[in-house]
């Protein structure tokens, strides 16, 4: 990955839906050197997948989840992220191990999920955040 293709994602990251002319504009290059490099990009599996950000007037909140130290994280990771509201979950250094963004219709959603979690056998303490602003 190069420079050119650090700024094809920067503008995909503020909107995915920008034409492939206008990221040519922008970046300084062609309309094919464009399309080629995101297709390359999405094929060695750089780019994951296009997605949309909603602003939805629902509850959006963090919730930090503790596991056990003989846990595979990656695993319980990969089973919350089936969960209904959660937008994604990272697996994170620090005292917390990991994290759930959701995006809750109300704070008994939000709360529900935090139930969930904590009645899993490998979860062993959360916090939970509400997002009250995001920037772009």
């Amino acid at each position: 990955m190069d420079e050119l293709d650090r700024e094809i994602l920067d503008v995909l990251r503020h909107d995915a839906r920008t034409p492939y002319t206008e990221i040519a504009e922008r970046v300084g290059t062609s309309e094919g050197t464009v399309r080629n490099r995101i297709e390359r990009l999405t094929e060695t599996g750089i780019i994951e997948r296009f997605t949309v950000t909603t602003r939805t007037g629902n509850i959006k909140a963090m919730i930090e989840l503790g596991v056990d130290v003989a846990v595979d994280t990656t695993e319980v990771a990969g089973r919350m992220a089936e969960w209904t509201a959660v937008d994604y979950v990272w697996q994170v250094s620090g005292e917390e191990d990991v994290v759930l963004i959701v995006d809750a219709a109300d704070t008994g959603e939000v709360n529900d999920l935090i139930t969930r979690a904590r009645d899993m056998d490998e979860v062993v303490s959360t916090t939970t955040r509400l997002i009250l602003d995001e920037q772009r």
